[in-house]
């Protein structure tokens, strides 16, 4: 396969799965105001912009739909999610060739409605948007990103450039898993008496949501929400498509699958290292995280995360005419 399409469809399907995470913080979040008390929305907002990366230039200035607007709308973001759903169509425009057209249909629909001048006209403007409208617009963009993976799993033959998919999605997804419950370490396990607190469950129903994780959670352990247990179910399991090791496992499948068709023998190290990455959570047990410091031990995930794209760059994106050659 081209670099150039590699590429594309990888970053596609990275900047659909930013969008969609980004949008299910916001709409869990606003939600969640219905409940919480005014002293801790401060709290509550500034984890989200922690679980979503602190974007560069964006700030709490104590009002959620100011600050949802901003995420959601501003071009001028490069994390927004409308610059997602753009960039996320951009890339598909240079592989038209190689998506299905109802692919592309579904992502072009979602571009047009993400940039219709109505919508942009809010944010150039002193005019707010209602919660309702907020609301009605995140829905509309997490039901067109599923929509959209849908259509690619059943549309498009599953060989390379279909497993490129896969690599984007699940690394964007282990990659914010991690920060999510990175961003929720100091309410939920870095106080041992934090459950007394009276908005604790809505902390923890929110950490779940923000992953779909709720109702899954509940079937395996019902609706008693411990932090060692949503711990253990987020990072942990193998079943779960949003847990951090669903996610790496599904990951290293791709990127074999890859390699087989490519037939690349020097990628054996970028299958070693995500080999790493997946037995560190597969022998894991979640005392032996508790264990150790939680923070470091994602952000050696998120590391490690960053490592593998550096390499799977240089495998199949920016690789030399010689090494190219040598296989």
């Amino acid at each position: 396969m081209l670099s150039r399409v590699a590429d594309s469809l990888y970053w596609m399907s990275r900047y659909l799965e930013r969008a969609e995470h980004a949008t299910r913080l916001l709409d869990v979040n606003l939600n969640l105001m219905l409940d919480e008390s005014a002293a801790s929305a401060d709290r509550r907002w500034l984890r989200v912009l922690q679980a979503l990366g602190n974007p560069r230039g964006v700030f709490w200035k104590g009002d959620p739909y100011a600050l949802t607007r901003e995420l959601a709308l501003d071009t001028g973001n490069k994390g927004s999610i409308v610059s997602c759903i753009i960039n996320a169509r951009e890339n598909s425009r240079h592989v038209r060739e190689q998506i299905s057209t109802e692919q592309w249909h579904q992502l072009n629909t979602l571009y047009l409605q993400m940039t219709r001048p109505e919508l942009q006209a809010h944010l150039m403007s002193d005019m707010m948007m209602s919660s309702d409208d907020l609301i009605g617009f995140l829905q509309l963009v997490m039901e067109a990103v599923h929509q959209f993976q849908g259509v690619s799993d059943s549309t498009m033959r599953h060989g390379e450039g279909w497993q490129f998919i896969q690599v984007g999605r699940y690394i964007e997804r282990a990659e914010a898993t991690a920060l999510l419950v990175a961003a929720y370490h100091e309410d939920l396990w870095g106080h041992p008496d934090a459950a007394t607190e009276s908005n604790e469950y809505l902390d923890w129903m929110g950490l779940l949501r923000s992953a779909t994780a709720f109702e899954a959670y509940c079937k395996v352990y019902t609706a008693d929400l411990v932090p060692d247990k949503i711990l253990e179910f987020l990072l942990l399991d193998e079943e779960f498509p949003h847990s951090l090791r669903f996610s790496i496992d599904s990951l290293q499948h791709a990127l074999e699958a890859i390699q087989r068709v490519s037939g690349k023998t020097r990628a054996e190290p970028l299958r070693k290292l995500a080999g790493k990455l997946q037995a560190t959570l597969s022998y894991s047990s979640v005392d032996e995280i508790l264990e150790r410091d939680l923070i470091a031990y994602l952000r050696e995930i998120q590391v490690q995360c960053r490592e593998i794209h550096e390499m799977i760059y240089e495998l199949y994106v920016d690789y030399s005419i010689q090494a190219a050659l040598a296989g």
